[in-house]
């Protein structure tokens, strides 16, 4: 087949998950294997993919890039590979929707299983997980244990903070968000004064922020929940786990509207040439079984009711989610990103 000469260029690294039970059923040799196209990092969704292929026999095919795969996908038409995208937000969700590259979820189970408000009206998209936007903040440093978003243009945190770059989507959400909650012009200068404490050029993903603190470098930053937790049980890089050991997490706004959160989720491309398996893939993700591995290997916050996240995730607290409409934060993506090169963000604190 062609999907595993598909990744070609720099941008995207190609991810083969294969995971076969010896001899398959009758129905799921019919199915083969689905394609999917990720933002989410392989290692994350790996403990999914095996578990799903483990289920049906159906074999998973995965390519991984951090940009670039809706545009891959509205460019190769008809001939795309792609049966199913998984986004790790809002706003990649909706725009694979305004790309033409998705078609209508119809799953009964789905619906079923994801509340509505986390599944696109027109079924064009499903949320599958949610995780919080929250504070990691020293131990040592920090004495305070509440926190809102609009305490971090405080001047007080001057050279304390540090972030990854204001362009990535999860901060771009993040300052969306702001934009519905204080309009545009008090979110630009609520970015210019985040910008202004940063302790360093943004670089770096949410661990590296971490190691930030650890290191003394600053004292705040802003991340997404599982990022700790995927550092607390990284037995393979013990020294992340020394990172983790020098943070508590703050729960942004707990006290008033509630921390930003935003979710991963999935579409059915629109040519999938293995349609079947591809809602089946999407069924098993929205499934009991599929949401309590996205709590308990991916440490995220489940959407199916019923369905409570780790142990490891309850110790940090209780979450009181921002109940802020999705389709709000898609609709001020675009936004976000004009004030970010606004405000220059990215060049830090100097600029």
């Amino acid at each position: 087949m062609t999907f595993r000469r598909a990744a070609t260029g720099g941008m995207i690294a190609l991810a083969a998950v294969a995971s076969w039970t010896g001899v398959l059923p009758q129905q799921a040799q019919a199915a083969e294997e689905v394609n999917i196209y990720s933002y989410r990092e392989p290692g994350l969704i790996a403990p999914l993919l095996e578990a799903f292929t483990k289920k049906t026999g159906i074999k998973t095919n995965v390519v991984f890039a951090k940009d670039g795969l809706i545009e891959r996908a509205a460019a190769e038409g008809r001939n795309s590979p792609v049966d199913v995208l998984l986004t790790v937000d809002i706003a990649r969700l909706t725009e694979a929707g305004k790309k033409g590259i998705t078609q209508p979820i119809k799953s009964a189970e789905v619906d079923a299983n994801i509340p509505a408000n986390y599944r696109d009206p027109d079924g064009q998209w499903v949320g599958l997980s949610q995780r919080a936007r929250l504070v990691y903040a020293s131990k040592e440093r920090v004495k305070q244990d509440a926190i809102t978003y609009e305490e971090l243009a405080d001047p007080k945190w001057k050279g304390k903070i540090c972030a990854r770059s204001g362009q990535h989507p999860y901060n771009i959400g993040l300052l969306a968000s702001m934009v519905a909650h204080l309009g545009p012009e008090k979110a630009e200068d609520w970015a210019r004064g985040v910008k202004n404490n940063l302790a360093r050029k943004p670089a770096g993903g949410d661990r590296d922020q971490v190691k930030g603190i650890y290191s003394g470098e600053c004292d705040i930053a802003i991340g997404n929940s599982y990022y700790m937790a995927a550092m607390q049980t990284n037995d393979k890089k013990p020294e992340q786990q020394e990172w983790a050991k020098s943070v508590k997490l703050l729960f942004p706004n707990a006290a008033n509207r509630g921390t930003h959160v935003n979710i991963s989720g999935a579409v059915l491309a629109k040519h999938a040439p293995h349609k079947e398996a591809g809602i089946e893939l999407i069924e098993f993700l929205a499934s009991e079984q599929g949401q309590e591995i996205y709590a308990d290997a991916v440490n995220e916050y489940p959407l199916k009711d019923g369905v409570p996240a780790s142990k490891l995730v309850q110790g940090w607290g209780d979450l009181k989610a921002d109940k802020l409409q999705l389709g709000e934060i898609a609709a001020n993506a675009g936004k976000a990103s004009e004030i970010m090169d606004k405000v220059q963000f990215d060049l830090g604190p100097q600029s």
